[in-house]
């Protein structure tokens, strides 16, 4: 159990750090008013370079995704109420972001931003690039918001285990004295007989007969 959970962590971990290397276009283009055409431009050239790096990176990215999926998937199998539970918010999350990377971002990249048109910073950039840049910025943003809701529901499930675990171990132990007080109480009251006693009874009913 925490082998998978740290691999998911770790997965989850890697796959936020390559979202937050986009800032350097998203920060000036989502956090940053007004948006000029050079803050446009800035970030066009940045998905301009994503768009025309090595295949690899692409291909390394798929099978970390594919590491992470198949990973909460396997938790499932136990059919604890946790896993489903926590996991089940993971896969929802994890799948949302992959299926929005998939539909929106990816596209976007390949087919806008492979080749820019010539231009100077204070150009007026194309309606086009100017919306799928701003979009972008937005699907990363909400990407990495659900990504760290995978880490928060993970770190929920250890808090959640780690609780119930210290109440399995703990088990309560009467003290002695209340053992002994209920044996004691248990048995039957012992009656003793002492010579000081008996003597003087004895005595009495030989005076009296």
């Amino acid at each position: 159990m925490g082998v998978r959970a740290a691999v998911v962590v770790c997965v989850t971990s890697f796959l936020l750090g390559a979202l937050f290397t986009h800032w350097i276009a998203d920060s000036l283009t989502l956090w940053k008013s007004p948006v000029t055409d050079e803050h446009l431009w800035t970030a066009a050239s940045y998905y301009s370079i994503l768009a025309k790096g090595p295949s690899a990176i692409f291909y390394i990215l798929g099978a970390v995704v594919l590491l992470g999926g198949a990973t909460i998937l396997w938790s499932l199998n136990d059919l604890r109420a946790g896993n489903i539970m926590f996991d089940g918010g993971s896969i929802f999350l994890f799948g949302t972001t992959i299926v929005m990377y998939i539909n929106s971002v990816l596209p976007n990249i390949f087919s806008l931003f492979t080749s820019l048109p010539t231009h100077h910073m204070k150009d007026p950039i194309p309606r086009a690039l100017r919306t799928a840049t701003l979009d972008l910025a937005s699907y990363n943003l909400i990407c990495s918001v659900a990504l760290t809701g995978v880490l928060a529901l993970q770190a929920a499930r250890f808090w959640a285990e780690s609780t119930e675990d210290e109440d399995e171990e703990f088990v309560m132990v009467e003290p002695e004295e209340s053992q002994k007080g209920r044996k004691s109480r248990g048995k039957t009251p012992e009656i003793s007989l002492r010579d000081d006693k008996v003597k003087p009874l004895l005595q009495q009913r030989v005076q009296a007969s």
